[in-house]
């Protein structure tokens, strides 16, 4: 009878190893760590694909051993426990064998958190500032600031009795007002702080996120090899419309950018200059 119940249990477990690569096949993209568009993004994800790899192997053998001895030595075959305190051979291999594993895996590790921190030959920085509940962007040394919060379209849907329908709003809760314009090619370093709460500030294509916290400034770096759009949010409990600050940074080939830049210019001048005590001291003399 103990044999007859075992069968079934192999066949679900055949069945669903003949499903699993197409199940990871269909669904891979959605459940796995994203490789990004950065330098540093891709060297995450190849660390991560490397330590996941590691894991299915040893735990592999792992299950392999504990399901081959479940079913080779079963009290119903006649098997009995062997009577044993110690093998120093195997309680050595079980110590040095993971103790290699991680050791191996540590050194690039080790090369991916110096390479996050190193900002060194940065060709732009941009400042970020959290805020209760939306975002300020430097460009230093451009001239050029803007705030980005939810978009008006996904604020009006969330609101409650709207009798807007969230399924129909484009990228709801993750577009934004203004967005993060950034070149293509270029090492750009990110200064994070806050002035109210904690934020964080993550965008996963650029393979990192980093803390807002008041009166401390966070450096980070990313060079965005593709143009295009990608989106992030803030990853950090920062009060009731926490899940309300979206971030959307727009990656433009380098011409663009300029032209881009030049137009942000031009409208933020007269700004600047109506701000300036010099230039109000003057038109009040004249």
């Amino acid at each position: 009878m103990k044999t007859v119940k075992i069968r079934p249990l192999l066949r679900g477990l055949t069945a669903a190893l003949a499903l699993a690569p197409m199940l990871a096949h269909a669904e891979w993209g959605n459940l796995n760590l994203t490789r990004g568009v950065t330098p540093y993004s891709e060297t995450v994800y190849e660390l991560h694909m490397l330590i996941l790899w590691v894991c299915i192997i040893t735990g592999t053998g792992v299950f392999a051993a504990i399901f081959y001895s479940i079913i080779k030595f079963r009290k119903s075959k006649g098997a009995v426990a062997a009577q044993w305190h110690e093998n120093t051979l195997v309680e050595f291999l079980w110590t040095a064998v993971p103790a290699i594993i991680l050791v191996v895996m540590a050194v690039p590790a080790t090369k991916a958190l110096i390479m996050m921190e190193d900002v060194s030959k940065s060709e732009m920085t941009i400042k970020v500032t959290g805020l209760q509940w939306r975002w300020r962007y430097d460009y230093v040394n451009q001239d050029v600031f803007f705030y980005s919060g939810l978009a008006n379209t996904s604020n009006a849907a969330r609101q409650l009795n709207s009798g807007i329908d969230p399924r129909t709003v484009e990228n709801y809760l993750l577009e934004v007002d203004r967005e993060l314009v950034l070149p293509v090619g270029r090492k750009i370093r990110f200064l994070t702080t806050a002035s109210d709460v904690i934020h964080s500030w993550w965008v996963p294509a650029l393979g990192w996120k980093r803390d807002a916290i008041p009166g401390y400034i966070n450096e980070s770096w990313a060079l965005i090899k593709e143009p295009g759009v990608y989106r992030g949010q803030c990853t950090e409990l920062c009060g009731k419309d926490h899940g309300f600050m979206p971030i959307v940074v727009r990656a433009l080939p380098e011409a663009d950018y300029l032209v881009w830049l030049d137009q942000q210019k031009a409208a933020q001048k007269p700004k600047t200059a109506a701000l300036d005590p010099g230039n109000q001291s003057l038109a009040t003399t004249r």
